[in-house]
């Protein structure tokens, strides 16, 4: 029986895992620079802190979540995005007290029972962050010209920038009663699965990727504003802050995001070459989840990007060849005995090296080497074990010398 990859998912082969670690060492570096530090929690959580934190009434806990269940114990799922379980664990460690005002990072992979799609697997990566202790508007601009400053420095061009004002949690009740009223006549006009958020979660209808709804949504409009001052103080300082930043951003009034914890400051970057899943990443500021979770009455904002759709949206991609510093030939056992403990010398010096270990002539051996990227080719044969030499060949250049076994070490070190 042959296995395949489950359905959803993908194996990242060698020459796309350069990619990933490319891009995620680059992102560090932006991080640090950002004073943000790595979080890494499981990649599984007692489901009740997603139902909890995401809300019942969304997809993602009512469809998509993977569940992982053993006999006489409690059922967990696989994480379906990040910020639950950095919450859960900020709580759980005191990070409050010990820290105060935090900043943080995180690489890693997600999991959503999802149907496959362009931009959409059922397992993918995030790169993301979360800042808690503050309710400035400026952390909110903070964290949006992160994601931007990730996003270019992935070279990624032609995106879209939008943002909305959620309001406090009172504003939302306001919003959810004004916009219950302004659908209620209008309801058929929307597909099935908007008919029935309509009755367990007015928001979600904002968030409907039909075509339909998306055009029946236009005609609506809601002539109070729902805000309180406040917030409106808010979001206008988040979009001051952005102006002076020079990020362009489009103000998206029905942009609610599709998870419950989200309050004031939502935003999406979009990019055209997705398709139906365009959502390179997106944000927001969630100021309840914590205290809802049993910890401190603290404000927090955050942001995740998928990794693979940021991938697809990145045209000017190219194969980057992995190389090597040395490639040992060898042309017969004795030299493979010789070989073997120099390669392992030198990477003791962190020196990178391989070599054959299959019997093999020079010609062959030659084509690895060059396969390989090696910089330097270390041939020994018979006249090297004679004479306590090795032969060292540049790459490049295509110059080779014989130098003694003790000043192989040196040479390399002064020729990289």
């Amino acid at each position: 029986m042959k296995f395949l990859a489950p359905r959803g998912t993908k194996d990242i082969l060698p020459k796309e895992a350069s990619f990933y670690q490319e891009l995620e060492q680059a992102s560090r570096q932006i991080f640090f620079n950002y004073n943000y530090k790595e979080f890494r929690t499981p990649i599984f959580e007692d489901i009740k802190l997603f139902q909890r934190t995401l809300g019942q009434t969304t997809d993602v806990v009512q469809k998509q979540l993977l569940t992982l269940k053993n006999e006489g114990e409690d059922e967990f799922a696989l994480r379906p995005e990040a910020t639950a379980s950095i919450v859960r664990a900020y709580i759980e460690h005191d990070l409050h007290l010990k820290e105060g005002f935090s900043k943080y990072f995180y690489v890693g992979p997600m999991f959503r029972g999802e149907r496959p799609q362009k931009g959409r697997l059922r397992e993918f990566h995030h790169i993301g962050a979360e800042a808690i202790g503050s309710l400035n508007p400026y952390l909110d601009a903070e964290m949006i010209s992160l994601a931007v400053k990730l996003i270019e420095s992935f070279g990624i061009e032609g995106y879209t920038l939008n943002i909305n004002n959620l309001g406090c949690s009172k504003d939302k009740e306001n919003w959810s009663k004004l916009l219950r009223a302004a659908l209620k006549d209008k309801i058929d006009n929307f597909c099935g699965l908007c008919q029935d958020r309509f009755q367990r979660n007015v928001f979600r209808i904002l968030d409907c990727k039909n075509e339909v709804c998306k055009e029946a949504l236009k005609k609506i409009s809601l002539k109070e504003n729902h805000i309180c001052s406040s917030c409106q103080d808010h979001f206008a300082t988040v979009q001051e802050a952005l102006k002076n930043l020079k990020i362009n951003f489009k103000v998206s009034p029905f942009l609610v995001r599709g998870l419950d914890y989200y309050t004031r400051t939502v935003f999406e970057i979009t990019h055209g070459s997705l398709g139906s899943q365009d959502a390179l990443g997106a944000g927001g500021r969630y100021d309840n989840l914590i205290s809802q979770l049993g910890g401190p009455d603290l404000s927090a904002v955050g942001f995740a990007l998928g990794v693979e759709r940021m991938f697809l949206a990145n045209k000017k991609i190219k194969e980057t060849k992995d190389s090597i510093n040395a490639y040992f030939i060898t042309l017969d056992k004795e030299a493979s005995k010789k070989g073997f403990l120099l390669l392992n010398n030198l990477r003791n010096e962190n020196i990178s090296c391989d070599m054959n270990y299959e019997e093999a002539s020079l010609k062959s051996q030659m084509r690895s080497a060059n396969k390989s990227g090696a910089k330097f080719v270390v041939i020994i044969g018979e006249d090297e074990l004679k004479n306590d030499s090795v032969t060292l060949k540049d790459m490049s250049s295509g110059n080779q010398e014989k130098i003694k076994t003790n000043q192989l070490l040196n040479e390399l070190k002064n020729k990289l």
